[in-house]
């Protein structure tokens, strides 16, 4: 079970409230005698500024906060049962009579609603309104709930599921009350900051808390850099703010991370810094519209950066190169590292995603990468990730094949026939290099290769035939390399880098 959880809100019974959350600001110093050279320690400016209460904050930003009720219809078959509590020892009895009654009867479907309720908040006087995606869903009917009761019916702008944000749009006779986001990247971890939402349908709670952490990945998409709090998130808190202490969102309240479906003190919000871009293009175009390089990446290890002569771990590394993508006539090329891009340094492979996404489409950008231990630069006029991500069903694979076997690396090699391509379930037009065995106890099943699978470079060189496989390591042995780094494919063509020690 996957102990992330969007909290957002079911109709799950509450037995009662928590208990008050109590803050309390403590100043710590150490006193020496003077004349000793010892010095007094005061507290830091960050302790004295901290809050004796939450009230007055909570209270100028809680009005901007609404409820959200979503409805969809759902279609369901007309078989009576009878209601049960459920988890009753009888209730699978009843159903399983109860279908077994209904086998050989036509069934007539009939429409059924279904509801959920999470949070959002509003950052524009005339009725622009933020939550999460998945708090809406595929909704045909969103009702924004403002703090003083009043119901107002929304319409969607836009949405992405991507990031899990949506824009609605509700119509009021008056303004309305909002708040703007703040800058996330100056949140600090052990700021305090508030979160304010809906928890089981209760309506406005407000939880305080700290930064926990930012930047945090919980590996639910491809932007993960999730700021992370203990202020209370639970379910129906999805697309809440996370305020900071000058009443700015700083956040979107998104998940959590609970073994129980509440909160244990860890969630998680999308930062504004990221949000920001894309409620813009929301409610300018209705979708978004992300940068596409046309790349596909991994991350560079230790053994990886040694193999292609990086000095450190960094950047990320070009696996594979969309046919129809900016990168492939700009000339990058499969094996080069990205280290910078639009002047934004690459640390690891999870930073490009985010850059390039947030870069305009039809921007010319220069790219730094390093390519057989060179630094190089090239320039690369982005596409849209929209467009490319139509296109990639429809990518051509590479052609031809070659048709010995040889032992290296732990591995048992052969050249890829007619034969071993039916039984692996290999491609057409598949080239390199087949693993037909490996040594469980050898340098290979480290790094988890298996048979079935296909070698395609060894060094940045392509190889075709195992002969060539074994004069590559030979050549790296001499050249002082302690690893080999090997191009491998499975079956469906997907490759990735692997490095692996030379004996």
């Amino acid at each position: 079970m996957n102990p992330f959880r969007s909290p957002n809100a079911t109709r799950l019974p509450v037995a009662g409230l928590p208990a008050a959350l109590r803050a309390a600001a403590l100043g710590l110093a150490l006193v020496m005698p003077l004349g000793t050279g010892a010095t007094l320690l005061a507290p830091s400016a960050a302790q004295a500024k901290a809050p004796d209460s939450f009230a007055d904050l909570a209270e100028r930003v809680a009005p901007a906060v609404v409820n959200i009720s979503a409805s969809t219809t759902v279609e369901s078959r007309n078989r009576t049962l009878p209601q049960l509590p459920q988890g009753t020892p009888f209730e699978d009895l009843f159903e399983e009579f109860f279908n077994r009654r209904g086998q050989g009867q036509q069934d007539t479907p009939r429409q059924r609603r279904s509801n959920s309720l999470g949070s959002g908040f509003i950052v524009d006087p005339s009725g622009i309104v933020i939550t999460n995606n998945h708090v809406i869903g595929e909704a045909d009917d969103i009702a924004v709930i403002l703090s003083d009761g009043t119901r107002l019916k929304a319409e969607i702008v836009g949405k992405d599921s991507k990031v899990d944000l949506a824009v609605l749009r509700v119509k009021s006779d008056k303004p309305l009350p909002f708040v703007k986001f703040g800058d996330s990247e100056k949140s600090r971890i052990g700021d305090w900051v508030i979160a304010i939402g809906n928890p089981f349908g209760l309506g406005t709670s407000v939880s305080a808390g700290i930064v926990s952490a930012r930047n945090r990945n919980i590996q639910s998409g491809p932007y993960d850099t999730y700021i992370q709090t203990d202020a209370a998130i639970n379910k129906g808190n999805s697309g809440g703010p996370l305020f900071d202490m000058n009443g700015d969102v700083i956040g979107i309240n998104t998940a959590i991370l609970s073994p129980t479906g509440g909160s244990v003190g860890i969630g998680f919000a999308v930062p504004s810094s990221l949000a920001t871009p894309i409620i813009d293009q929301l409610r300018e175009f209705g979708e978004t519209r992300r940068g596409w390089l046309g790349v596909r990446i991994q991350s560079v290890d230790d053994a990886t950066a040694e193999a292609l002569n990086l000095g450190r771990a960094r950047g990320a590394l070009i696996a594979g190169i969309e046919d129809k993508g900016p990168a492939r006539p700009a000339g990058l090329e499969v094996g080069d590292v990205i280290v910078r891009f639009d002047g934004k340094e690459v640390k690891d492979s999870r930073d490009l995603p985010r850059i390039v996404a947030a870069t305009p489409v039809g921007k010319a950008v220069q790219v730094d990468i390093v390519r057989k231990g060179k630094e190089l630069s090239k320039s690369v006029t982005l596409g849209r990730l929209e467009d490319g991500e139509k296109l990639a069903s429809t990518q051509p694979m590479p052609s031809p094949e070659k048709p010995l076997t040889r032992d290296a690396l732990g591995m048992e090699l052969s050249s890829i026939t007619d034969e071993a391509r039916r039984r692996y379930s290999l491609k057409d037009g598949t080239k390199g290099v087949l693993v037909t065995r490996v040594d469980p106890n050898g340098k290979a099943a480290d790094k988890r290769i298996q048979a079935g699978e296909v070698i395609v470079e060894v060094g940045q060189e392509a190889v075709t035939a195992p002969a060539d496989v074994t004069r590559r390591v030979d050549a790296l042995k001499k050249e002082g390399k302690k690893s080999a780094l090997l191009l491998v494919a499975n079956a469906q063509g997907e490759v990735r880098f692997v490095a692996v020690a030379i004996e």
